[in-house]
């Protein structure tokens, strides 16, 4: 019997990571992309997108709780939310688990997505999509932030990177300087927008290039940084917000009655911190 390995580029073909693959669950071409489905025993249950690695069942809670809680806690009483992309639904489970948000609108272009996430990995979402504040559009998210006249608290890009040496495909105009104005104008006056920022030790790139962006748009802006070990190690993250600030000391208050497994105040605290590798 022949062994089935998953090959997950990190980045390009220059470094990939290879998982032994236990069963292939579902795979599935959408007019956008294709849709993978594996289960491991390294890593549980592994999303792909064209062949690009989106969450594990390993470690996807560091993924999203720090991707939708560092700037959520650090918020008083944050009532609306934006999710652009997510449609495994981990970004929306994390919103869901705040009492204050009152709703959450979500623009997410291909549905398979969503589809083959509530049948193969329903502990992501774990309910969120049926939550009555949950507002799903099945749209394209570039032009839902132009055209749309609310105001958001918290606005969460969890779109797939601009890979290296690859066209972009969905994600190449989330990456301009046009729609972070766009999520500009639909941010409330204490309003944070964030996105992921792909791998900041074999593409500090990204990190570079989104800060960059945002330094052009945002009065503000930030990033900090967690450890994802399926995405090859440390994960970036960036923000940018018209003055308001990811608190730089964990928000006690604000964490004590939410549900969190993998963002402690030792890694909030590690993850705002400068990142430095090598020896001084």
């Amino acid at each position: 019997m022949n062994t089935q390995y998953l090959t997950i580029p990190i980045r390009s073909d220059k470094l990939s990571l290879s998982v032994q693959v236990k069963s292939h669950l579902s795979h599935r071409q959408t007019e956008f992309q294709t849709i993978d489905i594996y289960d491991t025993d390294a890593f549980g249950k592994v999303l792909t997108l064209d062949g690009h690695i989106q969450l594990t069942e390993l470690d996807e809670r560091a993924y999203h709780e720090f991707l939708v809680q560092v700037p959520l806690l650090s918020m008083d009483e944050p009532k609306t939310a934006l999710v652009v992309g997510g449609g495994d639904g981990g970004v929306l489970r994390e919103i869901c688990k705040h009492s204050s948000i009152k709703s959450i609108d979500m623009a997410e272009i291909d549905a398979g997505v969503v589809e083959e996430s509530k049948t193969h990995l329903p502990f992501v979402s774990n309910g969120a999509f049926e939550d009555p504040r949950v507002n799903l559009q099945i749209t394209d998210a570039f032009a839902f932030v132009k055209a749309t006249t609310r105001k958001y608290d918290l606005i969460v890009v969890d779109s797939t990177d601009v890979y290296e040496e690859e066209d972009g495909g969905l994600s190449e105009q989330l990456f301009t300087a046009e729609f972070y104005r766009d999520c500009l104008a639909a941010l409330s006056p204490n309003g944070i927008v964030v996105t992921q920022a792909d791998n900041l030790v074999f593409c500090p790139y990204s990190l570079e290039h989104i800060l960059n962006l945002f330094g052009s748009v945002f009065a503000a802006t930030g990033s900090y940084f967690a450890v994802i070990p399926s995405f090859g190690g440390f994960s970036g993250y960036c923000w940018g917000s018209a003055g308001a600030r990811i608190s730089p000391s964990f928000p006690n208050k604000n964490a004590e009655k939410i549900d969190l497994r993998l963002l402690t105040e030792e890694a909030y605290r590690y993850g705002l911190s400068p990142l430095k590798l090598g020896s001084e």
